[in-house]
């Protein structure tokens, strides 16, 4: 199969069939073959009722339907398990991404051998202050912190190699860094599209600018993972142990301190009046919490960690 399209939704009833009709169209246009994924997030509209009757028609559709909304990671990442195609496309089921894209997404990443080509809006048809100025600043820190030069993270428009949704696991509200984890994966060859975007022709966006507070949240927790997260103990046991030692040692030299002044005759200096003992003493007991918790990290991190916190009602 060459492609699989995944589609997170959100009471989409509007667009769906306008959307699939599309999708269609262009990809038996460009004669690929094709299967849809969509995965209801917790619609409580119409959504799933038009996605079971399209799958009675168009058997390439399959679709996940969660118990309730749990986001977009969770929706890629039950939707990811499933693929099948050499191609793997996400986009939005609110027909501000254009399927025409489609075949030049496809093409980008069999013909050129990109492992990921990411959707660049460069004209956006969105709210100015709510969400393109903020959408630049979030985009130029991400540039910066984790070193993956994309113009546009935020863009649910992007084609994949098949090894690549097969290998990075997506959780939390870590779809937009996908980019970034594949990188940090190994999988290199990483490049963006120019591609159309329109404003929503039906209902309302499901993200508000707290989005982007909570992706600069994850982008601290990636840049900390990519750097530390197989191996905490170099991180906390570093630091943890830096900081005993340098209690240890002021504890020392306090201790030194007080047999001179004896040795010397002088008394009555107690060593707790010494705003010093109590700066060693919270070092090291900072520092053995810091080593105690790399430790910690490093055992967690054996355990396999599932990632799976949604539940899936039904699969069609």
């Amino acid at each position: 199969m060459n492609l699989s399209i995944v589609i997170p939704l959100l009471n989409e009833e509007d667009s769906l069939e306008e959307l699939f009709s599309r999708i269609d169209k262009v990809c038996q246009t460009s004669n690929l073959s094709y299967e849809i994924w969509f995965v209801d997030d917790g619609s409580t509209d119409l959504s799933w009722s038009i996605i079971e009757n399209l799958k009675v028609q168009h058997p390439q559709i399959h679709a996940i339907k969660f118990s309730r909304n749990y986001g977009k990671s969770q929706a890629l990442h039950a939707a990811f398990a499933r693929t099948n195609g050499d191609v793997v496309i996400t986009m939005d089921a609110d027909l501000q991404d254009f399927p025409e894209e489609i075949p030049e997404l496809y093409n980008m990443v069999i013909q050129d051998n990109y492992d990921i080509v990411s959707g660049w809006k460069k004209k956006r048809f969105d709210n100015v202050m709510t969400k393109n100025i903020p959408s630049k600043l979030f985009n130029a820190a991400a540039r910066k912190v984790s070193g993956v030069y994309l113009h546009d993270f935020n863009c649910g428009l992007k084609a994949y190699k098949k090894q690549v949704v097969k290998s990075v696991d997506v959780y939390g509200d870590m779809h937009r860094y996908i980019p970034v984890l594949a990188a940090n994966a190994g999988f290199r060859r990483i490049t963006e599209k120019e591609v159309q975007h329109q404003a929503r022709p039906y209902g309302t966006s499901k993200f508000g600018t707290e989005r982007f507070v909570r992706g600069f949240l994850d982008l601290v927790t990636l840049w900390f993972v990519s750097r530390f997260g197989g191996r905490p103990m170099h991180f906390f046991g570093a630091v943890g142990t830096l900081m005993f030692i340098f209690g240890f040692l002021s504890a020392l030299w306090l201790g030194v301190s007080k047999l001179i002044d004896v040795a010397k005759g002088i008394y009555g200096h107690l060593i707790t009046n010494n705003p010093w003992f109590y700066i060693a003493l919270t070092m090291m007991i900072m520092g053995t919490l810091l080593f105690v918790a790399g430790f910690l990290g490093e055992m967690i991190i054996r355990t396999n960690r599932e990632h799976k916190n949604y539940n899936i009602d039904e699969v069609i």
